[in-house]
């Protein structure tokens, strides 16, 4: 006999990775969102609660990403059965950390297993983006496909969609800090230029294509010179307080590189264990007090598993 119900945890993700605009993600291991699903008779999905929010989220089933990316499954397998949803949020939203994308994928990874598994764990792709769409009115996956697949994943089209898993280097971490303040993402897409000068496209695509080598090769030396971003960092970072402070106290402490999650305010360090994460986060996090704000700093290393399912203390591991 199947479940009847079903309690799933996705990770935060950091999109961009600084060269990579809005083609590159990847996973965290902390923090992230948890959504239980619940199966009914009544062919529908109804949001029972939402938790940890503060009540800034839409209770409406046709507003919330958890149940948009529910419903949007339910529907491809013929509806046959309804859900109830709890989402429990366990991560700041508007932090740049794809809070969005952990509930939509918590949700639809429980919902597929809740039918008997009839797409694979990257089938299910599609549904988290339409969920993404409502969310901010851009069906992008640079937070959805790595909270999904887990690991480093790029973009490399989206028509027709094509999702490029990449080698994740022994013993890399991150050091993620979360500063108390809020950039709306129209704000963080209206200040980026409109043009880019070819020079600067050329050393954007340089830096890139070297980040993926880096990863492939292990060679963190190479990934260190390729995380800079000339597209939006030097935009964004003007709406960050005490940015280049922060950055500056990163890379003093021995991070490999230092730049903007997603659409900020939160700055992510990569670094070459969890020993070095420790304390470029703790330089992180003093760089911005010094600039006046309070922060939250989340260590991890790069999570390949993305989503998992919730056994009491035990997890069921997701897989790619």
């Amino acid at each position: 006999m199947g479940r009847d119900s079903v309690s799933v945890f996705a990770p935060a993700t950091v999109a961009n990775v600084a060269s990579g605009f809005d083609v590159l993600g990847f996973a965290l291991e902390r923090p992230g969102d948890t959504v239980v699903l619940r199966k009914t008779t009544e062919k529908r999905v109804a949001i029972l609660a939402v938790e940890g929010d503060d009540g800034q989220l839409p209770r409406d089933p046709d507003k919330n990403t958890a149940s948009v990316a529910a419903r949007n499954f339910l529907e491809a397998i013929g509806f046959p059965f309804g859900l109830e949803v709890t989402l429990r949020k366990q991560m700041p939203m508007s932090s740049g950390l794809g809070s969005s994308a952990a509930s939509s994928v918590a949700a639809v990874y429980a919902a597929n297993v809740l039918a008997g598994s009839p797409f694979t764990v990257r089938e299910l792709l599609p549904f988290t983006m339409k969920a993404e769409e409502v969310a901010c009115g851009s069906a992008h996956a640079d937070n959805v496909a790595p909270a999904l697949l887990g690991g480093f994943v790029l973009i490399r089209s989206y028509d027709p969609l094509d999702v490029v898993q990449l080698p994740v280097p022994s013993g890399l971490a991150v050091a993620t800090v979360h500063p108390h303040t809020e950039i709306k993402t129209e704000d963080a897409r209206r200040i980026l230029k409109k043009e880019l000068r070819l020079s600067d496209a050329v050393r954007q695509w340089g830096n890139l294509a070297a980040l993926v080598a880096a990863l492939y090769e292990g060679d963190l030396e190479l990934l260190s010179r390729s995380l800079q971003d000339v597209v939006a960092e030097p935009r964004r970072g003007l709406l960050i307080p005490g940015f280049a402070k922060v950055k500056e106290a990163a890379v003093e402490n021995g991070a490999l590189g230092c730049s903007i999650s997603g659409s900020g305010p939160s700055l992510f360090s990569l670094c070459a264990s969890m020993e070095k994460a420790q304390n470029v986060g703790t330089a992180m996090q003093q760089a911005f007090a010094e600039a006046g704000l309070d922060s939250d700093i989340y260590l991890s290393q790069i999570n390949e598993t993305g989503p998992v399912i919730l056994e009491g203390q035990s997890q069921e591991r997701g897989g790619r």
